[in-house]
């Protein structure tokens, strides 16, 4: 079977900045499987693309421009907020805010969005909300272990059940 649209694939990578040579962002190796329904609009298009038509056993190695990947570093994501926001009864939780540390925040809509701590002053938080790796260009290397059919019931929930994926 190739891979194609519904197809449940298994694989590995290694997840490198710019090249092979780059630095190490990600590995996920054949003792844990990155499981996944092709075509289900969980992975970033331009990384369908390159293993679309691959079969078990094939080895895969492509790059993605930032644009392509998770974008550029949008200046319209980086915000300076009230320090006062991040009181709880009155005070700051320094186990929570520190420069570094991921937050989870609510947007306008309501939505939960993960922003870093960039600087903390006495009375603003300055916070990244670009994805963590908005900028960066991505070189992919793995293999493709398996692939078979997604269930009914997978293809409508959009993820993988059983034993390589999602229990309910």
């Amino acid at each position: 079977m190739k891979i194609a649209d519904n197809a449940v694939v298994s694989m590995t990578y290694t997840l490198t900045e710019n090249d092979e040579k780059g630095s190490m962002i990600q590995e996920v190796n054949k003792d844990k499987p990155f499981v996944f329904i092709y075509g289900s609009g969980f992975l970033l298009p331009k990384f369908e693309e390159n293993i679309l038509g691959l079969e078990p056993g094939a080895s895969y190695a492509f790059s993605l421009e930032s644009d392509a990947a998770y974008g550029s570093i949008r200046e319209d994501a980086l915000m300076e907020l009230d320090k006062k926001i991040f009181e709880i009864e009155g005070k700051i939780d320094e186990n929570i805010l520190f420069v570094g540390n991921d937050i989870p925040m609510q947007n306008n809509d309501g939505q939960t969005v993960m922003g870093k701590v960039m600087e903390i002053s006495d009375d603003k938080v300055k916070m990244d909300f670009n994805h963590p790796l908005a900028g960066i260009n991505l070189h992919f290397k793995g293999e493709i272990i398996d692939i078979r059919e997604a269930t009914p019931e997978e293809i409508e929930h959009g993820h993988v059940h059983g034993d390589d994926g999602h229990q309910h």
